[in-house]
């Protein structure tokens, strides 16, 4: 069973194996999922099952995901899970060493890439989507003056209330009540700028 908790990833060797692009996406596509196969998540991703496997063993060799309990009566295929409630990995963690740093960075921005694809194919798609849903989206941008520690509080407040909604979507889940409900992105970045 997954930990209730975000996973604190602070080790190289473990932020190099979530960095593979691929295995960004079988990440996610596994959290979103809760359990899954390697055959349904190579048909996600378009992706060969037999690479889907070694990515997903090597995402379980770090602890990012195990192996769930089976879902289906013959017991052929491995089910997956996540090991936590999420992960995440911060540049505090990965100074010191040119090494570490580079890795940080480029893992970095491997995942905000994979965020801006996901957002463009929703600005592809848009006009597919009920009316509902495209008066519920939004996206802005805030320019706000904080100090370092204002800047800390407020992403700390806004992982809060991510959690708080994400906790009412999976109990919501738990008991099927599915209606109308939808997979939904929420990306959000805070940092330092000079205009």
């Amino acid at each position: 069973m997954a930990a209730d908790e975000t996973r604190r990833i602070t080790d190289l060797g473990t932020l190099k194996a979530l960095g593979h692009p691929l295995r960004m996406k079988l990440y996610r596509a596994l959290f979103v999922a809760r359990t899954a196969t390697a055959s349904q998540l190579a048909e996600k991703a378009d992706e060969a099952i037999s690479l889907v496997s070694y990515h997903l063993r090597k995402l379980a060799a770090h602890g990012l995901i195990e192996e769930a309990e089976q879902q289906s009566a013959d017991g052929r295929e491995r089910w997956w899970q996540v090991a936590s409630q999420g992960v995440s990995f911060r540049d505090r963690d990965f100074r010191g060493a040119p090494e570490r740093v580079a890795a940080y960075a480029a893992i970095s921005r491997a995942a905000f890439r994979q965020h801006v694809e996901m957002y463009e194919c929703y600005l592809d798609e848009q006009v597919a989507w009920p009316q509902e849903w495209r008066n519920a989206e939004f996206s802005a941008e805030y320019l706000p003056r904080l100090t370092a520690e204002e800047l800390r509080q407020l992403g700390d407040e806004m992982q809060a209330l991510i959690k708080k909604w994400d906790e009412r979507g999976r109990a919501a889940q738990d008991v099927g009540d599915t209606e109308g409900r939808q997979d939904v992105a929420v990306h959000l970045y805070g940092f330092p700028f000079r205009p």
